[in-house]
């Protein structure tokens, strides 16, 4: 199974790319959203391109055909992406891929795809959307490493700096950031802070 970075910046445009990457950032997601076709393609191979020079690993939400036309080799699904996503066609390609899960059958189904981490969320009350799951807490947290074993766990929704040593407690080997670092007044030093803060949990 892979190592991945305790530190997991996920961000919706290309932009933030460019003045985050240089603070340290090593595991990055692009979650493009409605975007015409040939933005998302841009974005998509400016962010690869920007991943490369700053050595992280880019990871590509959704669009697991565009990831690998365009030579990206991460993917991040959902449930609903991994009713169409051609699992074989991933492996084939040597792309590996990340899978969300929100409760036991979801994680049950997951793991039986060999992912290269599953994720976990929202562990704490979230400002991203609006979700039909609850904060799912840090003795869920816990319970998804024991069920999950050796694949590794992403935690996210709502965390801070400040929850990370009972998050990574509980067992997660990465924490997922999205609204801590886009809504603070200055996000390229509250990403520096989380560069920092997750350091001691590099494995």
């Amino acid at each position: 199974m892979m190592t991945l970075d305790p530190f997991y910046l996920l961000v919706g445009e290309v932009g933030l790319l460019e003045t985050l990457l240089p603070c340290g950032v090593r595991l990055v997601q692009i979650r493009l959203k409605d975007k015409p076709e040939a933005e998302i393609r841009r974005q998509i191979c400016h962010a690869r391109d920007l991943c490369e020079r700053h050595d992280a690993q880019l990871v590509i939400n959704d669009y697991w055909r565009l990831a690998m036309e365009l030579e990206c080799d991460f993917v991040h699904l959902g449930q609903e992406d991994m009713e169409t996503a051609d699992f074989a066609a991933l492996r084939d390609a040597g792309i590996r891929f990340g899978l969300s899960t929100h409760d036991p059958a979801e994680l049950e189904r997951a793991l039986a795809y060999e992912p290269a981490y599953v994720a976990l969320g929202p562990v704490y009350p979230t400002l991203l959307k609006k979700m039909k799951w609850g904060p799912q807490g840090l003795e869920r947290v816990a319970d998804w490493k024991k069920r999950a074993g050796q694949t590794p766990l992403v935690a996210i929704g709502g965390l801070t700096p400040e929850r990370l040593p009972g998050v990574f407690s509980a067992g997660a080997d990465s924490a997922a950031v999205v609204t801590d670092i886009q809504m603070a007044d200055d996000p390229v030093a509250r990403c520096r802070e989380w560069v920092a803060a997750t350091r001691a949990y590099v494995r």
